[in-house]
């Protein structure tokens, strides 16, 4: 943890080693309690005349009597020897606390964030294969509630179907600072079914997405959830609670318009299943090239840029089956006004303009999340213009994870899911 709260500090102030309660990948030991001595007021191994266990344990932290732990805190723990562990955390009232041994073998993880001002007890028990249990014991007390709390959201809410591009977006009330993303990622967890390999990615120092190498694959079921309740994010602050999101993906429709032959192809689980002239941006306004995802869907809308453009250029019209791609104003719309040229010339200010009939069974076929990807236009889609996700390599998206990527790690142990926040969509300026 760090220096006077979080009790332990990395040695160049950048890594820390039980920050937030446990960083389940660098342990270290401080002071401990276990049955080899040094730490134990009474062993839980007092065999008189038997042979003492052959296996070993060690609880590295909480430290014995520790004051002012984090209420995010695990318990980590070593042992040797050992073919059976069991973790047990008690409060002060002998009630049992919920939690899970992760993937590393060496901590555990309770349930939820532990009760604020609460002494709890921490017991490690290993078993050998000789039979015999030994056991550490460590007490320790967690922090009073603090008063700078950060919020955590979804945008996603629970039990949402979203298509097969949808990135999982979480944000922060306040910006968690470098030093700290490390250890919330510690404390997020993906759990898709089919399993697939994925990675989170830090888009600003409020919002981090998660996204899998390669598009969801149809009906996945997705569960994700953020462990942050009393997470130390840096400055006095503190994660203010937990978050966990159910979600599902439908089907796998994909979205590709060719600006030379000006048309869109409809895909559906594989299957081309739609054709559709379209009119893209004209020179002076261009569609933008590249890979996007729908961010929100709406049946009548107007398009006013009279205050952006100004009375001679700008417009206010009235528009039908509007899909959002980009937030600067890119939607795929129904454009009666331009059927003549759908298909054969580009006369748009940037958007995908279609038929009012393709319109409306587009809206019906689609849904948020669901990816398209533009070619061949004199515009290169701008990362951060959207849900741009998709229009990173899969090694660029990497790089934006505060943890070293590990591919073997592609799913993360389940999580039980509760209703998640959901965020608002940030407006901007349409084109047509």
């Amino acid at each position: 943890m760090r220096a006077t709260q979080d009790q332990l500090s990395r040695r160049d102030g950048r890594r820390r080693m039980f920050a937030a309660g446990l960083l389940a990948a660098v342990l270290a030991v401080t002071s401990a309690c276990t049955n080899e001595g040094g730490g134990d007021k009474s062993p839980a191994w007092q065999g008189g005349g038997e042979s003492a266990p052959k296996a070993t344990a060690t609880i590295t932290g909480p430290a014995a009597d520790a004051k002012d732990v984090p209420a995010s805190t695990g318990v980590a723990f070593t042992t040797k020897d050992a073919k059976d562990t069991t973790v047990e955390l008690k409060d002060s009232a002998g009630g049992a606390v919920e939690g899970t041994v992760v993937a590393d073998g060496g901590s555990w993880l309770p349930k939820g964030a532990l009760k604020y001002g609460e002494t709890y007890t921490a017991t490690v028990t290993a078993t050998g294969d000789d039979g015999k249990p030994a056991q550490a014991t460590s007490t320790f007390t967690t922090m009073a509630k603090p008063s700078k709390q950060v919020r955590i959201s979804s945008f996603l809410g629970d039990g949402q179907v979203v298509g097969v591009g949808m990135p999982l977006i979480v944000k922060f009330s306040r910006a968690v600072a470098e030093d700290y993303r490390d250890d919330v990622q510690r404390r997020m967890t993906v759990t898709s079914t089919p399993a697939q390999e994925g990675v989170w990615h830090w888009v600003s120092p409020t919002e981090i997405r998660f996204r899998p190498k390669e598009f969801w694959k149809a009906g996945t079921a997705v569960s994700y959830r953020i462990q942050a309740g009393g997470l130390p994010l840096g400055d006095g602050w503190y994660g203010r609670a937990d978050l966990s999101v159910d979600v599902k993906t439908g089907p796998a429709v994909i979205m590709t318009v060719d600006n030379k032959t000006k048309r869109m192809t409809v895909t559906k689980d594989g299957k081309a299943i739609k054709t559709i002239p379209v009119s893209l941006g004209k020179k002076s306004t261009p569609s933008s090239s590249g890979t996007m995802i729908v961010i929100e869907k709406l049946r009548k809308t107007v398009f006013d840029t009279m205050e952006e453009l100004g009375p001679e250029e700008g417009y206010r019209t009235k528009i039908d089956y509007a899909q959002r791609l980009t937030w600067g104003g890119e939607f795929i719309h129904a454009a009666p006004w331009s059927e003549g040229q759908q298909g054969s010339v580009n006369v748009s200010h940037g958007c995908v303009n279609v038929s009012m009939k393709n319109g409306a069974w587009l809206f019906a076929n689609t849904r948020i999340g669901d990816p398209i990807t533009v070619k061949g236009t004199e515009r290169k889609l701008a990362n951060g213009n959207g849900w741009t996700d998709w229009n990173m390599s899969w090694n660029e998206y990497v790089k934006g994870s505060a943890l070293p990527y590990d591919p073997d790690a592609a799913a993360s142990p389940s999580a039980e899911a509760t209703p998640g926040d959901t965020a608002e969509t940030p407006s901007a300026e349409p084109t047509t």
